[in-house]
């Protein structure tokens, strides 16, 4: 299984590595881009065995020769260890694979669609590379997983028709502890990506009386930088101490517009915290009736919503209640389950030819 070390792939990995480990499976996670923490490092050993390989992220890459190893090293990995399928976190490392395994890929998110929701174009001459790298490794891929619909349909609208496609929603870890909360607003993210908006946060942030907290990074591996200048700047934190801020809040805000899933509505939800989305498709399709929704681009608009959350106590607990509801479909034991079953078709049909010719 690839993963990196620097965004929700991270996360998403450990959580479905962690469902997988209670089906018996072991798990060989192959690392690409900037490499991890200690943390991180010793999160990964517990739920398998880490390899970090020299090679960039397609999205951190500034071209396609830049990449092109990566395939290559990553079926090395899989006849070293000697392992039954691949499970591909980025769509481009499918692309041309040389491998009699079954291949599946994921589409967490990519920067034709980033570029569709953020700007509202395609991707600039510069990166068209990666639009036919990921093209390539949707074709190559044996199955193709996309967490949500919505992402799905954006998907098909800038790459064409995907086949083998099939939505299989995220999941988390974190529990529904209840603590005391406290009277301030929580958001977290890579606020250097534009993608999540942590812009409009700021300055809503100046035109309300309730604090707003934000936690992570202010300055990406490309040289991105947001400033921040009226909300409380925790900066990076580890993971713990993220939802241990989360769980104390009232209010969590994801102010993003692009999101394939938004896993951070589903952390503050098992939290216990009222949900303030951004009105963008994802969290219209996973959170309709359980959140209150803002314009992304008109920060009164979410000044206003945090504000009559703020003072209706009713009205927000009965929002905790749904939300709550509604996370419990989107459990590890699904998730696992949903990708299992997919890999099991895989193997089957591998197997299967082989097994009609004996007969």
């Amino acid at each position: 299984m690839t993963l990196d070390a620097v965004g929700g792939v991270w996360r998403y990995t450990m959580d479905l590595a962690a469902g997988f480990r209670c089906q018996g499976m072991e798990i060989v996670f192959a690392g690409l881009g900037p490499a991890p923490s200690a943390t991180q490092t010793a999160e990964a050993k517990a739920l398998g065995q880490l390899v970090w390989l020299d090679a960039p992220l397609d999205w951190m890459a500034a071209s396609s020769a830049e990449i092109s190893a990566a395939p290559a090293e990553i079926s090395r990995i899989a006849r070293d260890y000697r392992v039954d399928l691949l499970h591909l976190n980025l769509p481009s490392q499918a692309a041309g694979i040389d491998t009699p395994l079954p291949v599946v890929a994921v589409s967490h998110s990519c920067v034709v669609t980033w570029f569709a929701a953020v700007r509202g174009t395609p991707v600039p001459p510069d990166w068209v590379w990666q639009r036919e790298a990921n093209r390539e490794g949707f074709d190559r891929a044996d199955a193709v997983l996309s967490p949500s619909m919505s992402h799905a349909n954006a998907l098909q609208a800038v790459y064409g028709p995907v086949s083998r496609l099939k939505v299989v929603h995220n999941a988390s870890r974190v529990g529904s502890n209840q603590r005391p909360k406290k009277i301030f607003v929580f958001a977290a993210g890579r606020w250097w990506d534009e993608g999540k908006n942590g812009a409009v946060l700021d300055r809503a942030a100046a035109v309300m009386p309730l604090p707003v907290v934000m936690a992570g990074s202010c300055s990406g591996p490309n040289g991105q930088r947001l400033q921040l200048n009226d909300a409380d700047d925790r900066g990076p934190l580890s993971y713990p101490k993220t939802i241990a801020l989360m769980q104390r809040a009232q209010i969590v805000v994801s102010p993003s517009v692009y999101e394939p899933f938004g896993l951070t509505a589903l952390e503050a939800a098992r939290c216990g915290a009222a949900l303030v989305l951004s009105d963008i498709p994802t969290y219209r399709e996973l959170w309709h009736g359980c959140a209150l929704f803002f314009d992304p681009n008109d920060p009164r608009s979410l000044a206003a919503v945090c504000m009559r959350l703020s003072e209706d106590e009713q009205l927000r607990g009965e929002l905790v209640v749904r939300s709550l509801e509604r996370s419990r479909a989107f459990s590890l034991e699904r998730q696992a389950a949903a990708v299992l079953e997919t890999y099991a078709q895989l193997l089957n049909d591998k197997f299967t030819p082989v097994a009609a010719e004996q007969s």
